[in-house]
C-alpha cells in the first residue's frame, strides 16, 4: 500500500464520526472513497464508482444491535450501540472503497487488498489521534491557562475553558482538512448522501434530478452529532470530582461512551422536532456542514441513489420497514 494511500485512509477513518449518520431505525449513510455507503434498518450498501465510470457495491443484511442485545433498547445505551455499529459498518465501507482505490493504483498488475491488520493499524492510529488532540491538549493548554490565570482553576470556568479550546482545534483541524483535494472529494459524497436522503424521506421517486433540488444540510449529520458532543462533554467533565490532571484526563476518556449516548438522544430528539430550542440548539452543527458537505455533481448523486436502492432492495427482501423521522 503506497503512503499516499495510507494517508487518505488515516485521514477517512478521522472523519467518520463527522460522515456517519448512526441510527438504526431511518434511512442514512456516509460517504466514502469515491462512494457512499447508505444504511437501512436491517441492511447495508456501499457503491464507489471507478474512473472507468462503472460501479462496484457491497452489501449484507445488518441486524439492529437492539434486536441482538436488548440492553440497548433503552435511551443513552441505544446509542453507545447505534453509534458503535455505526462506526464498525463505516470502517468496512471504508476499507471496501480503500480497496478499489489501491485495485486502480496498481492497475494491470495482480488485484491486492488492504490486510486486516492495517486497517486495524489504522484504527488505533486514528483512536489515539482523536484522543490526544481532542481530550489530551485542551487539558494540558486549560491547565497551563490555570497558572497564569488561578480562576480559571475553578471547575466550572476550568471545563468551559477546556471545552472552548477542543471546539476551537475541532473547527481549525476541520477547516485545514478539508483544503485536501481527497477529503473535499468525500465532502461532496456526503453532500451527495443527504441530499438523497432527503430525497427519499420526502416521498418523491428517488432520481438525480428529484435529488439534486433538495439542500445538502442535514440534523442527523455527524457534523452536528460531533458537535453537540463537544457541548455535552463541559456539562458532563463539571460534575467530575477530580482535581489531578491524571485523573481529569482518564474521566475524560472514560465517559466518552456516556456522552455519546446523551448526545444521541439529543440528536435524536432534534430531528424530529424541527423547530424552537432545538432548532436553535443544533443549528451551529447545520452551520458547520458548509464545510463538510459540498454540492455534488450527478454523477456523484447517482452513487448515492445506487447504494440506496442496494440497501432497500435489501431490505425489502427481509420484510424491514424504514421509519421516517
Amino acid at each position: 500500500m503506497s503512503i499516499r494511500l495510507f494517508l487518505r485512509l488515516a485521514a477517512h477513518t478521522q472523519m467518520l464520526p463527522v460522515l456517519e449518520a448512526g441510527e438504526e431505525t431511518l434511512v442514512g449513510g456516509q460517504a466514502v472513497m469515491e462512494g457512499v455507503m447508505m444504511r437501512a434498518p436491517h441492511s447495508y450498501c456501499v457503491a464507489v464508482r471507478r474512473p472507468a465510470g462503472d460501479m462496484i457495491k457491497d452489501e449484507m443484511p445488518v441486524p439492529r444491535v437492539s434486536e441482538r442485545y436488548p440492553a440497548f433498547k433503552y435511551p443513552v445505551l441505544r446509542g453507545v450501540g447505534t453509534l458503535g455499529q455505526a462506526m464498525w459498518l463505516g470502517i468496512k465501507a471504508l476499507r471496501f472503497s480503500a480497496n478499489a482505490a489501491l485495485e486502480n493504483e496498481k492497475a494491470g498488475e495482480k488485484k491486492q487488498e488492504l490486510s486486516p491488520w492495517l486497517m486495524t493499524l489504522n484504527l488505533a492510529f486514528s483512536i489515539a489521534f482523536f484522543i490526544f488532540l481532542y481530550k489530551f491538549v485542551p487539558l494540558l493548554l486549560t491547565s497551563a491557562l490555570g497558572k497564569w490565570f488561578p480562576a480559571v482553576q475553578g471547575r466550572i470556568l476550568f471545563n468551559l475553558t477546556d471545552g472552548l479550546i477542543r471546539i476551537a482545534i475541532f473547527l481549525i483541524f476541520l477547516f485545514l482538512i478539508s483544503r485536501w483535494k481527497d477529503i473535499r472529494r468525500v465532502f461532496e459524497y456526503h453532500g451527495a448522501e443527504h441530499k438523497v436522503v432527503f430525497n427519499y424521506e420526502s416521498g418523491r421517486p428517488v432520481t438525480v434530478d428529484n435529488a439534486q433540488a433538495f439542500t445538502t444540510f442535514h440534523p442527523r449529520c455527524g457534523t452536528s452529532f460531533l458537535l453537540v458532543v463537544m457541548v455535552i462533554a463541559i456539562f458532563v467533565y463539571a460534575l467530575v470530582p477530580y482535581d489531578s490532571f491524571l485523573m481529569k484526563f482518564v474521566a475524560r476518556v472514560v465517559l466518552l461512551p456516556l456522552i455519546a449516548g446523551l448526545s444521541y438522544e439529543l440528536i435524536r430528539f432534534a430531528a424530529k422536532h424541527r423547530g424552537g430550542l432545538m432548532a436553535t440548539l443544533t443549528a451551529p452543527g447545520l452551520w458547520l456542514q458548509r464545510i463538510t458537505t459540498q454540492p455534488p455533481s450527478n454523477d456523484q448523486v447517482a452513487v448515492a441513489i445506487h447504494a440506496l436502492e442496494g440497501a432497500m432492495a435489501l431490505e425489502n427482501a427481509q420484510g424491514g420497514q424504514a421509519v421516517i423521522a
